[in-house]
């Protein structure tokens, strides 16, 4: 492998296992503490940062369940796993956007866990 594809990787990895993971508790933390807005643009970022959570979740599951049982290469579970995740990201990244627009408590925090996430699903599979 050359070095554009080792950085690539190497930016994958920290976003989807350093940030994610910092912007998915820091954006818990920030929308318990602060006033719920009942706008648009902070329900549809509300519906990203949601989305990007349940992916966070899948892949911590995921990697539990690797460390038990085992990954196998190929496996069914496991291809149904990532094609679930992805899509989870994708539309918390699509609602993400939307919120973006006006300021709420989850504006910043939502896009950045969804790519956050996808990036981990990406190196995941990659990395295989």
């Amino acid at each position: 492998m050359n070095a554009s594809a080792h950085a690539f990787f190497g930016i994958l990895i920290g976003l989807g296992c350093v940030v994610a993971p910092i912007m998915l508790t820091w954006g818990w933390i920030r929308w318990i503490r602060r006033p719920k807005q009942r706008s648009v643009t902070s329900v549809v970022s509300l519906i990203g940062f949601l989305l990007a959570t349940a992916s966070g979740l899948l892949a911590v599951a995921s990697v539990a369940h690797a460390i038990v049982y085992g990954l196998e290469y190929y496996d069914p579970l496991y291809l149904r796993v990532y094609r679930m995740a992805g899509r989870l990201s994708l539309a918390g990244f699509a609602f993400a956007i939307g919120g973006v627009w006006r300021p709420n408590a989850l504006r910043w925090h939502s896009p950045i866990s969804a790519v956050g996430t996808l990036a981990f699903w990406i190196a995941w599979v990659a990395l295989q």
